[in-house]
């Protein structure tokens, strides 16, 4: 349930796209106070201080969700670290994409570029779950948000989640803590079939249906 004072409510967000900052070339593009912000960030004020994130060693008690979208792969004191915070209560919403599709001004190779590929195996099967590639699995599609190129989570022997919509949704009750994992990020892109208010719809009834 969220409180009903949502400016208590602490939302980390620890990502590799840019949500938070857009991308830019320069710095001066970087400061641009003109710059609108990301649909996504300013939905995720909504519902509470938003955190942004750079390591998960550390995890505050006092952060109730954590918005992990697309995440560099984890060192291992961070996938301690993580399952210890979502063990002991935590809420995480996980965009994990096999294969991103969101244009990047950034090359391959840049490190400033998002990461294409969620490398998050360790913790997947830490939590009972396994991130199958797209084109292994034909064409999965779901009305609730935009999908392009979304991957399928199964399960591993004595995972305690379940899956729906043929596998691009995960929910898991994991110790005393929840995870709700997608495998697409293609959601909190900008355009398309799905403009940005459809989207933040869609985005912050992703985070009610994580709340236990």
């Amino acid at each position: 349930m969220w409180p009903r004072d949502m400016a208590q409510y602490r939302l980390g967000l620890f990502t590799s796209l840019p949500i938070v900052w857009q991308e830019t070339e320069d710095i001066a593009g970087l400061l641009n106070s003109d710059a609108s912000p990301h649909w996504a960030l300013a939905a995720l004020k909504e519902r509470g201080e938003v955190q942004p994130l750079d390591v998960l060693t550390g995890l505050s008690p006092k952060l109730q969700m954590l918005i992990m979208a697309q995440p560099r792969p984890l060192s291992g004191p961070e996938n301690v670290a993580l399952d210890d915070w979502v063990r002991a209560g935590g809420v995480v919403v996980l965009f994990a994409d096999p294969m991103l599709t969101q244009e990047s001004t950034y090359s391959l190779g840049d490190r400033r570029r998002p990461q294409d590929i969620a490398l998050l195996s360790p913790i997947l099967t830490r939590w009972g779950l396994l991130l199958q590639i797209w084109d292994e699995l034909g064409d999965i599609q779901d009305g609730q948000f935009p999908v392009n190129m979304p991957g399928r989570f199964s399960l591993v022997a004595g995972s305690d989640c379940t899956v729906e919509s043929d596998g691009l949704i995960a929910q898991c009750r994991i110790g005393k803590g929840h995870v709700l994992a997608i495998a697409d990020a293609a959601l909190l892109e900008s355009g398309g079939a799905w403009d940005d208010a459809q989207r933040r719809d869609a985005l912050l009834r992703l985070l009610d249906q994580s709340q236990p």
